[in-house]
């Protein structure tokens, strides 16, 4: 049996995932992090996109889209705090689609620039989770 680490992925809404997974995979600010067993302990910001977890006895990845957030690490323990949390069979490509484009329209028509750091970080985040659609599709995990 492989080694494994307790994972929790939860938002502001509720509890996406609790479960054992062999390896975490997390947008984390400065990159992607992975996460094994036994890692030392850590705390960072994440980005918006895919975490991606490999669980024991199961091919391939499952596959939950994130906002951004806390990532917290203990030698046991991994645990996702996201602003929002959506897993991938759950994730809408035409509604992504749709705030995308209304993001890259906002940024053109900016009143402040208020109004555009708020466009830029819908369009991140639509970005990510256009992403997170196309590699789901290109490895058929959920």
């Amino acid at each position: 049996m492989a080694m494994t680490v307790h994972v929790d992925v939860v938002s502001a809404e509720a509890s996406i995932f609790s479960g054992l997974a062999e390896v975490v995979i997390v947008p984390g600010e400065m990159g992607e992090l992975g996460i094994y067993p036994h890692h030392a302990p850590l705390l960072t910001r994440i980005k918006p996109g895919s975490v991606r977890l490999k669980l024991p006895d199961h091919d391939g990845q499952t596959l939950i889209y994130v906002s951004g957030g806390m990532l917290e690490v203990q030698p046991n323990v991994v645990t996702i705090l996201a602003d929002t949390a959506i897993r991938g069979a759950d994730l809408d490509e035409a509604k992504a689609l749709e705030a995308k484009q209304a993001a890259e329209e906002a940024m053109k028509n900016r009143a402040s620039d208020i109004d555009y750091a708020a466009a830029q970080a819908e369009l991140a985040e639509a970005i990510a989770q256009l992403h997170a659609i196309s590699h789901m599709r290109k490895t058929s995990t959920h």
